[in-house]
């Protein structure tokens, strides 16, 4: 992507369709007027005098116990610099958005006008009644040093600053981690650390709280090795200063085990990292450039363990690991502070993460096998499922051991099962499939590229790496949109109608022709069938000259699926075909079947639309827990639409006894799982998270979706076809620029699966 496309994106995101990246929700009712009185004047009164009463029982009446503020003053942001307050608000912004979506938190950004430490103290002391956490954000050195100490001190809510303690939690996890692996003690370690700003500072700090010596760390600045004869060291600095006479990066190498670099990019060369001892251990966090380039690390040393601050690289430091959990697990029990202890908790929980079995999801996501501790693996993948329920509980329970929580847990289980239910309340499904999409992208056809909106989603897919799009369509046309929306990468264009494609056209007539020649089809009605978009793209497919293909956004899906079928066929084993939806919905992802193709399927077609839709769930690596709905439940009717249902269920539960499926089900009971519990509690479904529908009927399915999509403006990516031989994915008509990348994306994995799928029968033959 192009410096001014990624601005120009980067721009409309933030604009539209609302300014900004987070808004407030309400959490109540509010449709009556005995609502709004219990909501403001008079009732609001009650809570207002208790809290008067106790000024803890604004955890109780209010929104405090879950409210974090995210502040800064704009003097050290990213890699901007002192850019002022406003300019720092979007980053603010985002903070806040990754607080909701990985630990359910509500966050305020707050961005101070000041840049006096006294002043800013006193601000935040003065607010800080509204909130459960403070966390600060983009402050420069020193002062951040001295806001941090003062308020940790002068509140008794929990306060920390992430740009100094998220990247030393993680790389102080992945540091212990590595040691283990290179069989070395951090009591015996030398360590280099290149930088000397909050994050060096901070991470050097807590190494040495995990045992590292201060002897044996040689600490860098821009001005070379900080010695203890240099002057005008700052307190900070002073603390780090290193008795060796030595001047330089290259110096300190020699013989060291570990790099730590917090710092720039490309200060590190070959013969430095040869120059290290044996098994060394080189975290290059610089971003978006590391110290040294990853590819570059790995061929120089094959005994290097090596992280990054890169995502598209193993071992990433990533600040998400840490700060949504750990203020997760502090305001839990309402802490007074995140001291030392709680810091360290959340280290070796994320160490001991990355030791323990990968959930397959993430294997997947990440387009893995099987992940497993080693020295491609030394800290979990920011998607793992597991940290909210691993993290949050460890840095509880050193709160509590240190006498600083307020509200101490007592039921730990139960407290797990309520942090995977927050996990529930955000799709971090759709990040996993882009991001195993990226692994191994394939040629995606749109066959409608001089659609603007098609166009735009094939930009999309290509800067994002997601697929290789090939555009097809009338090539005037996409020239002239590609200028419009600054889409300047070359990519394939091509036009069926045009002269320029006769020798592809006749080869894919005559495919055709022999396929269907005794089904009424003339050599020469094969050769005007080639001119038209949906035949020439499925030809494009069977012909292995495109992996996929992504069409339907202006035309009716009948007359779209049609070509498909005649030249694809069914998958082997599948002995029909059928559509599932995965909705983005508020309690998680919940797949609707079918939604596109079977108007009144049997009991036997339900039965395979249901394992059709248990074998798609797992290739999001999701275990299916499916209910088959009806307006009945379990034989309170007995209406031949209601007994098909519970025939197939009879039938699945005979052959498959593993699947996680029961019916026939009314909708409400099939998602409330309290009421599923109460009144049917020999239901295989009892105590579990519904997540897919199996619908007896077409009308069913497709009016609920898009209701779903409607009304809760719930994410919709489908209608995704199911036992077809070759990845093909029909959209609906006028599809947003969103649903068709994420149909892209879909189609980028059915490909990938489908490939390996060949090539584990070409094997066994």
């Amino acid at each position: 992507m192009s410096k001014q496309s990624r601005r120009r994106e980067a721009l409309v995101y933030h604009a539209k369709p609302t300014p900004g990246k987070i808004k407030v929700v309400p959490t109540k009712k509010y449709a009556t007027q005995r609502d709004l009185s219990l909501a403001y004047s008079p009732g609001v009164a009650e809570p207002c005098l208790e809290i008067e009463k106790d000024k803890n029982n604004a955890y109780k009446y209010t929104s405090k116990g879950n409210l974090v503020a995210v502040i800064s003053n704009g003097t050290a942001v990213l890699g901007l610099g002192d850019i002022g307050p406003e300019a720092s608000k979007p980053v603010m912004e985002g903070k806040g958005l990754l607080f909701k979506i990985f630990a359910d938190i509500d966050v305020f950004d707050i961005e101070v006008d000041t840049k006096n430490v006294e002043e800013f103290i006193q601000t935040v002391k003065n607010i800080a009644p509204t909130f459960g956490g403070i966390n600060l954000e983009d402050i420069k050195a020193p002062e951040a040093f001295e806001i941090e100490r003062r308020l940790k001190e002068e509140l008794d809510i929990p306060v920390m600053h992430d740009d100094q303690h998220g990247t030393a939690i993680i790389s102080a996890a992945a540091l212990l981690n590595a040691l283990e692996l290179a069989e070395k003690k951090i009591d015996e370690v030398k360590i280099v650390v290149s930088g000397a700003g909050a994050a060096a500072i901070s991470c050097t700090r807590l190494y040495q709280a995990f045992g590292a010596k201060r002897e044996n760390i040689v600490m860098l600045d821009s001005k070379g090795v900080i010695r203890s004869d240099r002057d005008n060291l700052t307190a900070q600095k002073a603390e780090f200063a290193t008795d060796r006479k030595i001047n330089t990066l290259e110096e300190a190498m020699q013989d060291a085990d570990v790099f730590i670099g917090l710092s720039t990019s490309d200060i590190v060369n070959q013969d430095m990292l040869r120059s290290m001892s044996v098994n060394p251990i080189v975290f290059a966090m610089a971003n978006p450039d590391p110290e040294i380039a990853y590819d570059l690390a790995i061929a120089t040393r094959e005994d290097i363990i090596m992280a990054t601050g890169r995502s598209d690289h193993p071992n990433q430091v990533n600040n998400v690991l840490g700060f949504p959990f750990i203020f997760r697990g502090a305001l839990d029990v309402r802490a007074t502070k995140i001291n030392e202890a709680m810091k360290m908790a959340a280290v070796k929980a994320l160490a001991d993460l990355a030791k323990e079995p990968v959930p397959e999801q993430v294997n997947i996501a990440y387009g893995e096998t099987r992940l497993a501790f080693g020295k491609d693996y030394i800290i979990p993948k920011p998607f793992d499922p597991r940290l909210i329920s691993e993290v949050p509980p460890a840095v509880a329970k050193a709160a509590m051991e240190s006498g600083v929580a307020k509200e101490p847990i007592e039921d730990w289980e139960k407290y797990k099962d309520e942090l995977m239910q927050r996990l529930g309340s955000d799709n971090k499904l759709m990040r996993l499939l882009f991001n195993r999409a990226k692994m191994n992208p394939k040629r995606v056809v749109f066959a409608e590229a001089d659609q603007l909106d098609v166009l735009k989603a094939a930009q999309v897919v290509y800067e994002e790496g997601i697929a290789h799009p090939i555009l097809l369509g009338r090539q005037e046309e996409i020239e002239r949109l590609k200028e419009e929306i600054e889409f300047d990468a070359e990519v394939p264009i091509i036009d069926p109608k045009s002269d320029e494609q006769l020798e592809q056209k006749n080869k894919y007539a005559q495919v055709y022709w022999e396929q269907r020649q005794r089904r009424g089809v003339t050599l020469f009605n094969a050769q005007k069938i080639m001119r038209e978009r949906n035949y020439f793209a499925a030809m494009m497919v069977n012909e292995g000259d495109a992996d996929a293909v992504i069409t339907g956004y202006s035309r009716s899906y009948p007359s779209v699926v049609k070509p498909m079928l005649e030249l694809f066929g069914l998958a082997p084993g599948s002995s029909r075909i059928a559509t599932t939806n995965l909705m983005m919905t508020q309690r998680g992802p919940l797949f609707l079947s079918d939604t596109a193709i079977n108007v009144d399927p049997s009991a036997k077609d339900l039965a395979r639309i249901a394992q059709m839709t248990a074998k798609t769930m797992k290739m999001f690596g999701l275990e299916p827990v499916m209910a088959m709905t009806s307006y009945s439940n379990f034989g309170s009717s007995t209406n031949p639409r209601a007994s098909k249902v519970r025939e197939a269920v009879s039938y699945l539960h005979r052959a498959y006894p593993d699947l996680v499926v029961d019916g026939e089900l009314q909708t409400d009971f099939a998602l409330n799982s309290k009421m599923l519990q109460d009144i049917f509690p020999f239901s295989k479904l009892a105590g579990r998270k519904v997540n897919a529908l199996i619908f007896p009927n077409l009308d069913a399915a497709n009016i609920t979706y898009k209701l779903l999509k409607e009304l809760n403006k719930a994410d919709s990516i489908g209608p995704i076809m199911m036992g077809m031989k070759k990845p093909a994915h029909i959209l609906q008509l006028d599809a947003s620029v969103d649903e068709i990348v994420s149909m892209a994306a879909i189609a980028v994995i059915d490909a990938q699966q489908k490939q390996k799928l060949e090539e584990s029968l070409r094997n066994k033959k």
